[in-house]
């Protein structure tokens, strides 16, 4: 008996993250300047001169960032175009270890800078993937096992928050009679999944369920089993994929599907031109002594600290210690919960916003992506994520106090920040800012 071997599906899989890392560092990089420069809507150097204020000398531990040196609009950009570069080094398997390891501090510092427009799960999902990788990359085995454990809570916490929220519209099954005509950023195939028949709808509520509740716990089972899951979580990641555009989410997702799988399983599907050329580059790993205890006390952490947050979302309490330990890594983001559409929005409220010349005459400022024409047929626009567009669909299921950030959007509207307007469709007002702006929720 041979053991199962895994130098092929860490080849993969390192090659897949770098993938993602260069869309998730483009992607940002082309918003950066008008969400966090000096003329965007939230100015990196206004969130560093606060947060040293209020934290002073833990600032730097409680937000670790490359951009306490400089907060200019060229570090921004440098720290976004740096990170597509190590993207593409860990593509090509060029210093694939030290570009794991500057993609990680490059994505946290950015995680940090951007506030508001950078707080989603799919960010938190690539810097503990992202972390994991650099694991993976020095020692194989425990990288992969790491990795699965991560998948195991990204889905069983999914489907867990869902029942635990006390939603009806989960409990009755009804949720997807409402999910595709209200999530943020529908595909165009969204209209047709949202005109099913209601069995199918309420068929395919069950199958989620099925899928983030019971597979999971086949990952930790033998081979054949823990194929079902990777094949389950698959399909469910595909279907997601083409009716919502969420970023990279989706594709990172199945990129961690793969550690579900051995070098054997894969040998009987890929072409033997690429399995050739893997295993030209595939260097068999042996760590040393002090790596394998560096990563065996990271592997007991991060396990440890899993567990905790496991605990915490069914039990709602946590111990002391458990809570400092918890708060203490938190700011590495290493260890992350999830659990997305906890509670089903049942309409879709969207802010239109308006600009005017003499407060009588109104005209719109369209978004790239966003609903806001009813005339417009939704749009694919995944792995990028327009990040002022999804933060608007947060906003409209809130007020304004509750999203400070708004009012300096429409600052930046008053003055015509080309930086920021950027980030629309159409200004309607691309020579002189008007003298007034206004937003407007309707019901769509």
């Amino acid at each position: 008996y041979e053991p199962p071997r895994f130098d092929l599906v860490s080849w993969l899989f390192l090659r897949a993250m770098g993938l993602i890392y260069l869309a998730a560092f483009v992607s940002f990089g082309v918003q950066a300047l008008g969400l966090i420069g000096s003329h965007g809507i939230l100015p990196l150097s206004e969130f560093a001169g606060a947060a040293r204020s209020q934290l002073g000398l833990e600032s730097s531990w409680r937000v670790p960032m490359v951009f306490w040196l400089d907060q200019s609009d060229f570090a921004i950009q440098a720290a976004c175009w740096a990170g597509a570069a190590l993207s593409l080094l860990l593509i090509f398997n060029v210093l694939p270890r030290l570009s794991l390891f500057f993609l990680y501090a490059l994505y946290l510092s950015l995680f940090y800078a951007g506030q508001e427009f950078m707080g989603f799960q799919w960010d938190l999902l690539l810097l503990e993937s992202g972390f994991l990788a650099l694991l993976l990359s020095v020692a194989t085995k425990p990288g992969i096992w790491l990795l699965r454990w991560l998948l195991f809570r990204l889905m069983f916490l999914s489907g867990a928050v869902k029942l635990l929220s006390g939603d009806p519209t989960w409990a009755n099954l009804s949720a997807l009679s409402y999910y595709f005509q209200t999530e943020p950023l529908p595909t165009p195939l969204a209209w047709y999944a949202h005109h099913l028949p209601q069995a199918i709808l309420t068929a395919s509520t069950v199958a989620i369920f099925v899928i983030e509740l019971a597979l999971p716990f086949l990952i930790f089972f033998p081979r054949r089993l823990r194929f079902v899951a990777a094949f389950g979580t698959l399909f469910l990641q595909v279907v997601i994929l083409l009716t919502g555009n969420y970023a990279f989410f989706n594709l990172l997702t199945m990129a961690l599907c793969l550690v579900l799988f051995d070098d054997a399983a894969l040998r009987k599907v890929l072409p033997r031109r690429l399995i050739r050329l893997v295993q030209h580059n595939v260097r068999y790993i042996m760590p040393g002594k002090i790596v394998s205890y560096a990563v065996g006390a990271f592997a007991l952490l991060i396990v440890f600290v899993g567990l905790i947050q496991l605990h915490a979302v069914f039990s709602g309490r946590i111990s002391a210690s458990a809570a400092w330990i918890n708060d203490e890594i938190a700011p590495l983001r290493i260890v992350n919960s999830y659990g997305l559409f906890a509670v089903m929005t049942t309409t879709l409220p969207e802010i239109i916003v308006e600009g005017s010349d003499d407060g009588v005459h109104w005209r719109e400022y369209t978004f790239k992506y966003k609903p806001g024409d009813v005339m417009r047929r939704p749009q694919w626009n995944f792995p990028h994520q327009p990040r002022l567009d999804w933060q608007m669909w947060f906003a409209a299921l809130g007020t304004a106090r509750e999203n400070p950030w708004f009012s300096r959007f429409l600052q930046r509207l008053l003055e015509n920040s080309p930086e920021m307007t950027a980030l629309l469709g159409i200004n309607p007002f691309p020579h002189e800012p008007p003298l007034y702006v206004r937003a407007l929720l309707y019901d769509y």
